[in-house]
């Protein structure tokens, strides 16, 4: 069996490079600066595209090139655990690559819709839909404050211990032989000046 090297192939080759370096470069490594994930997802990529455009060419369908992603999507990456993230940024660059190696559609619906997720990723990053905040796992000694009737006290006692402006706290745990609450803080970071 020999590789094909058609102009449907390379441009097709071209679109999906092209769109994976546009979600890995200006939306996610932009805003994570995680170089080793940003490679490997460009990799990955490319990989996911080269074997599925050739089983392409052994009239595979949509489902088995979607059963070949179930298999990756088990593998995980099993030597190391990744956030929710980095496996939605990995979803994406497979999707990229299986539509661009057995999509039926043509080059320019091809282009639009690889658009439109590399646009939705960057407005997910720019915090276009969902407001900024970020988690800090606090350990809390004045349990006596974790009970509703004193949230409000709560939350001003980590507001002026951590000079965050908190949103909202969640009770993860609690130890009663310590005297101490593990709390989920979720907060608006100060803009860098």
């Amino acid at each position: 069996m020999t590789m094909s090297l058609s102009y449907d192939f390379l441009i097709r080759l071209a679109i999906n490079m092209g769109a994976t370096f546009v979600l890995v470069r200006f939306c996610y490594f932009a805003f994570s600066r995680h170089r080793a994930y940003a490679s490997s997802f460009i990799l990955f990529g490319m990989g996911v595209f080269l074997v599925i455009s050739q089983l392409a060419s052994l009239d595979i369908s949509m489902g088995f090139a979607f059963g070949l992603f179930a298999i990756f999507s088990m593998l995980r990456y099993r030597t190391e655990s990744i956030t929710i993230k980095e496996m939605t940024y990995l979803f994406l660059v497979i999707a990229i690559a299986l539509l661009s190696g057995v999509g039926t559609m043509s080059h320019l619906e091809l282009l639009v819709l690889v658009s439109i997720i590399c646009s939705l990723a960057y407005l997910t990053e720019i915090n276009f839909f969902l407001p900024n905040l970020e988690e800090l796992a606090v350990d809390y000694e004045k349990i006596e404050n974790i009970v509703p009737a004193r949230r409000e006290l709560l939350i001003q006692d980590l507001k002026e211990r951590l000079g965050q402006d908190i949103r909202s706290v969640e009770i993860v745990s609690v130890d009663f032989l310590r005297d101490t609450a593990r709390l989920k803080v979720q907060y608006v970071p100060h803009k860098p000046q």
